[in-house]
């Protein structure tokens, strides 16, 4: 018997796939920046202004994502694709946000230079320094809806502090886990107001069991078949699934295992890695659609579009049976009331970690030179005065940085 888990058809509205669909390729062409001004963008689309969700289930979202390996910021978009519109929103929501940059990235793997010589080093600092400001106002916005008071401001501060000084994906994990804890210890019972734009998920019992069996079993069953089976596109398809499931954060913290699995064993040359590399950093999108590019450019079959839709199957698809088999029960856990206190608590150290993004590496590199900080403050201005889209700032802000700077 199907169970659904974590339904609350009073409070629901659906949406549809295309709605889904359209919402997230706007992000898909515009969202450049990486993962957590990722996360600025979709706040600013779907909990300030399309209302899918509100402020406390999109921390939430974030810090479940945070515990799971995989691309942190895909995976947020996939849930809120889940949310809106079943699992077609899910489909919906990761094929618009990813297909883009995917798309240009096999372009280029063709030969297409133009991807890499067309946006000037100006334009690139430009979109950096919108990334500034689209972060800092989502670090605002939820700073006033999650930190309200002196006790989940200080561990807001405590979390940032820890991660700023001690860098890395682990040290994240702990600061949140930590937050989680001093949430259960220190703050009081969650209050009982209602959180505009609740999330909620219709995911049957089974399914949900079913995604993590698979998750696992592809785990650690791949390496076994491409072994025993010698077939290079089982060998492709597995190198991909286990980066997607054994790393952490994402991004650029996928990139030394994708060279050890391919530059090192000779299945892709370094200059072409080293070339890929540099253009995923000028298209938008997750970084993890560098593995379109690298799976077109194998020295060896399948490669071309086949290679590629194959690598960019395999290194999102445990992200996806995470996102299935852990948000009903996550759903149901939220709600109890010890994990809403620690749930307090870990919200406010995803601000904290955040805002230590926002410093480093969001504002380290976006803004270099007294014309990036004003691009920075005109765009953060547009968004948080003016209203602005944050797609339209990001546009404005790369014809400006193409200009000036």
């Amino acid at each position: 018997m199907n169970d659904p888990i974590a339904v609350e058809p009073a409070r629901r509205h659906p949406g549809t796939v295309r709605e889904v669909f359209w919402a997230f390729l706007v992000l898909g062409v515009t969202s450049f920046g990486g993962p957590v001004a990722h996360l600025g963008y979709f706040r600013e689309a779907f909990v300030k202004r399309r209302q899918w969700l509100g402020d406390r289930a999109f921390a939430d979202l974030v810090a479940l994502c945070q515990f799971l390996p995989g691309p942190a910021s895909s995976q947020v978009g996939m849930a809120i694709g889940l949310h809106r519109a079943g699992f077609g929103g899910l489909l919906a929501a990761w094929t618009a946000f990813t297909l883009p940059s995917a798309v240009l990235l096999v372009g280029f793997a063709y030969g297409v230079t133009a991807v890499g010589s067309s946006a000037s080093a100006g334009s690139l600092q430009g979109l950096k320094a919108a990334a500034v400001a689209v972060v800092a106002h989502a670090v605002l916005s939820m700073a006033r809806t999650l930190t309200p008071d002196a006790k989940r401001a200080t561990i807001a501060v405590a979390a940032m502090v820890g991660v700023l000084l001690v860098p890395g994906i682990a040290v994240q994990v702990v600061a949140i886990a930590l937050a989680g804890v001093a949430g259960v210890l220190w703050l009081a019972p969650a209050a009982s107001e209602p959180d505009a734009g609740s999330f909620t998920v219709r995911v049957p019992r089974w399914v949900a069991i079913g995604s993590l069996t698979a998750f696992f079993a592809l785990l650690i069953g791949l390496p076994v078949l491409a072994a025993t089976l010698d077939d290079p596109t089982l060998g492709l398809f597995d190198i991909f699934y286990r980066a997607g499931a054994l790393v952490f954060g994402g991004g650029h913290v996928v990139l030394p295992l994708l060279q050890a699995e391919t530059v090192a064993t000779g299945l892709i040359g370094h200059d072409a890695f080293l070339a890929g590399y540099g253009a995923a950093q000028a298209v938008p999108g997750p970084l993890f659609s560098f593995a379109a590019f690298l799976g077109a450019v194998t020295t060896t079959p399948p490669s071309g579009v086949l290679g590629a839709a194959i690598a960019l199957v395999a290194i999102f698809l445990p992200a996806t049976l995470l996102v299935v088999g852990t948000l009903p029960f996550w759903e149901r856990l939220r709600h109890a009331p010890l994990a809403q206190r620690a749930l307090m608590g870990v919200n406010a150290g995803v601000v904290g970690i955040l805002a230590a993004a926002l410093y480093n590496p969001v504002f380290t590199q976006g803004v270099t030179s007294p014309m990036s900080l004003a691009i920075a403050a005109a765009a953060f201005v547009a968004l948080n005065s003016w209203k602005a889209p944050a797609w339209a700032v990001v546009i404005a802000a790369g014809l400006l940085g193409w200009a000036v700077l």
